[in-house]
């Protein structure tokens, strides 16, 4: 594998739109992987995306698109993977080429569903590739700030320092601020934790409760959150840090997060499934709640946050009592 070469974005939603305006200041010329060959055609007529952040213009003729996910990975040498966790096993049953031998970077910020698989675990067992060639991208970055090019801030995570620079050096611009970390598994967990926490913090909007409440609540969030990641991967890091309180914080907060905005739909009394129709997007913290929940069965922390949005989403309890119950509990 080199430490070089060909591009590859996977996926066509709104944070592969992002990631690949970023990529495209860096590199000259990339790849690009859609599932259906009608946007791929829209994108080459209009030079945006037809369906997500078509603001952000891009010059096709530097991209080369594909629909066929063996095509892409063979003319790939790094593969960013930002496909929503729910989809990623989908695509990759229709893989016939190897992985091993790439550079893969996980914009994922979910969990496998049915495996209950960290990506790169996922990565790792069932594709054989090393865990010196899977880097981590995470971070407070949504992708519509990004579209309109205001200063952000991503970390990579990688076990293999070089590798980690390499990939943070595809990402760096002027206004995208990167830096490198080993903390893979914690960066990873993270990133699921922060999406849960988020729809508890839309819930608890949509029932009305006020900013004071919410500080209180986020700080009982990074405590539970730092409680889990320190169980199931011991490992010295700063939970304050950028990657983690920074994340948690403009995915609960912001009016860009979906996972915020789905579960401010449920405190507003719309059901899960209702909810989820009327976003046309993916909230993942829906399937991480449960992924979690299910991981935790072996770990037996204490969390009474992600057992309450669990009780919402998956047992269909009252979000009012639900919430009140675990705001007796905060400090």
């Amino acid at each position: 594998m080199q430490l070089s070469g060909k591009v590859g974005i996977m996926g066509g939603g709104s944070w592969a739109t992002a990631l690949a305006k970023i990529i495209s200041m860096t590199q000259p010329n990339f790849n690009w992987y859609m599932r259906r060959p009608e946007q791929i055609e829209e994108f080459k007529n209009f030079g945006h995306n037809p369906s997500y952040l078509t603001g952000v213009k891009f010059c096709p003729e530097n991209i080369t698109f594909y629909d066929n996910i063996n095509d892409v990975v063979k003319n790939s040498d790094t593969l960013i993977f930002a496909i929503p966790s729910p989809f990623l096993k989908q695509h990759l049953q229709k893989l016939k080429v190897q992985l091993k031998d790439k550079m893969l970077v996980s914009a994922i910020k979910g969990i496998v569903p049915d495996e209950n698989m960290l990506i790169s675990a996922y990565f790792s067992k069932f594709y054989k590739v090393p865990d010196k060639n899977i880097a981590v991208l995470a971070g407070p970055c949504h992708a519509e700030e990004v579209a309109l090019e205001r200063l952000s801030y991503l970390t990579v995570g990688c076990v293999d320092e070089e590798r980690a620079q390499f990939t943070a050096n595809m990402f760096s611009t002027h206004f995208i601020k990167t830096s490198i970390g080993n903390d893979v598994i914690g960066m990873e967990y993270a990133s699921v934790l922060k999406n849960v926490y988020a729809i508890v913090s839309g819930i608890c909007h949509g029932l009305k409760y006020g900013d004071n409440f919410q500080a209180i609540f986020m700080s009982n969030s990074i405590t539970e959150m730092s409680r889990f990641i320190n169980t199931v991967s011991p490992l010295e890091r700063n939970i304050s840090g950028s990657v983690y309180l920074g994340d948690l914080l403009v995915t609960a907060y912001s009016r860009f997060s979906r996972n915020r905005i789905f579960g401010t739909m449920i405190g507003k009394g719309y059901s899960v499934k209702t909810a989820q129709i009327e976003m046309e997007m993916i909230a993942e913290g829906y399937f991480g709640t449960k992924c979690i929940k299910e991981i935790n069965n072996e770990y037996k922390v204490d969390m009474p946050i992600l057992n309450t949005v669990y009780s919402i989403l998956y047992e269909r309890k009252s979000a009012v009592p639900a919430i009140k119950k675990l705001a007796d509990t905060f400090k």
